[in-house]
């Protein structure tokens, strides 16, 4: 059965447990995150395990359980499974909010559609036209004398996510402005300092290239990475991921030697947002989305072109890389060094540190030896740094 709910309007569910889906049609120019609160009678939190989201998908009670985001077809699928039966006491509602972390605002975000399945009936929430917001209340989930209920809601925040957290009583901390413009790596190990010259704070767009100093950018909750090439080939972008307790984790949409395929790590620390594939677009680009938390250590973008793709120089298609804090601040990194040799697989255009006092983005465009198809292999050299040794990592599966 399908049933079809207007702002504002709210509808009984005739069962407790069930899942919300929240769809869009994917574009490099928005990114969109589902979190959940979970309210008491006045509408607020009762604590930072009242929310759920991709760093805490679930709730210890199991009312709520955020699912990975997929990929189907050319939409991107948010699901939010649900058991009003476990809803802890002094929790009255659910409220499930979505949020545009690259601060574009929901006017960009095509087909917005969201549904609730509760056994055999479908209950579909029109949404309503926005412009510059970049967080929304979508709907609320209840109960209200014993009886269980949904409303659509379709509330818009300018703010975002510091909107919502406010509106339902969490506490936000203000960043705070540095001090100074020059700051050094800190170290991944107390004991050791790492050393490294004093690096400049930038803001802005920023162009680097190899041999040219590192640079060190604020640290917002969601950097991304999008590496862009002229149309005519087809790469593939992956990252390596260089962790605390010294692992290396590959983030990539195919596997490789004893390595499978992850398009996440850590519950969306790292996080790769699709392969394009081959399309007729003159610009192509791949993003891998970073939201760093203190077990990441580095991370290192790939751009790879597998010999089945054929021939075809990084210098000829004008790769870059782009490093974009989404808070006025984006690094950009162009393979200007690449020569025109049609067999070289793999360029690595440069790593990112993360530091408590931003991430540190270094330029190396490296490239792999002439019909290479190994992958690169991070280790940590004597100044406690990470270091990318190409060509010593498994070999790439053949795609």
């Amino acid at each position: 059965m399908k049933q079809f709910l207007q702002m504002g309007q709210n509808t009984s569910l005739h069962a407790a447990n069930g899942h919300i889906e929240i769809s869009y049609d994917i574009s490099n120019t928005i990114d969109i995150s589902l979190t959940a609160f979970l309210l008491t009678a006045v509408d607020k939190v009762q604590g930072d395990e009242g929310i759920i989201f991709y760093n805490q998908p679930s709730h210890v009670s199991g009312v709520a359980t955020l699912l990975p985001h997929e990929t189907v077809g050319q939409r991107q699928v948010h699901k939010l499974h649900f058991d009003l039966h476990k809803i802890p006491k002094d929790i009255t509602k659910i409220a499930v909010t979505l949020t545009e972390d690259h601060h574009t605002g929901f006017a960009n975000v095509q087909n917005l559609k969201a549904e609730i399945h509760v056994g055999a009936t479908t209950i579909e929430l029109a949404p309503v036209s926005f412009t510059k917001e970049n967080g929304i209340v979508v709907l609320e989930l209840y109960l209200r004398n014993n009886e269980m209920k949904a409303k659509s809601i379709w509330r818009g925040f300018n703010s975002g996510l510091e909107g919502l957290c406010k509106n339902f009583g969490v506490e936000v901390e203000a960043q705070q402005e540095a001090a100074t413009t020059s700051v050094s790596t800190p170290p991944i190990e107390e004991s050791k300092k790492v050393v490294v010259p004093s690096l400049e704070k930038v803001k802005g767009n920023v162009n680097l290239s190899k041999g040219q100093k590192s640079v060190i950018i604020e640290k917002t909750p969601v950097i991304t990475a999008t590496v862009s090439w002229e149309t005519g080939t087809d790469y593939d972008i992956y990252a390596l991921v260089y962790t605390k307790s010294g692992k290396q984790i590959d983030v990539a949409m195919f596997g490789a030697s004893g390595t499978p395929p992850l398009q996440s790590y850590d519950n969306g620390a790292v996080e790769h947002m699709g392969d394009i594939g081959r399309t007729n677009q003159t610009t192509k680009t791949e993003v891998i989305k970073l939201r760093l938390n203190p077990n990441i250590v580095a991370v290192v973008p790939v751009v790879y072109s597998a010999q089945s793709n054929g021939t075809g120089s990084f210098h000829r298609y004008k790769v870059s890389m782009s490093i974009d804090n989404h808070n006025g601040t984006s690094v950009t990194i162009h393979a200007n060094n690449a020569n025109k040799n049609n067999r070289i697989y793999t360029c690595v255009p440069g790593i990112l540190h993360n530091t408590d006092e931003g991430v540190m983005i270094s330029p190396l465009e490296l490239y792999s030896k002439p019909d290479s198809e190994f992958r690169p292999k991070l280790k940590i050299d004597k100044n406690n740094t990470v270091e990318v040794l190409m060509d010593q990592g498994p070999k790439n599966d053949y795609k």
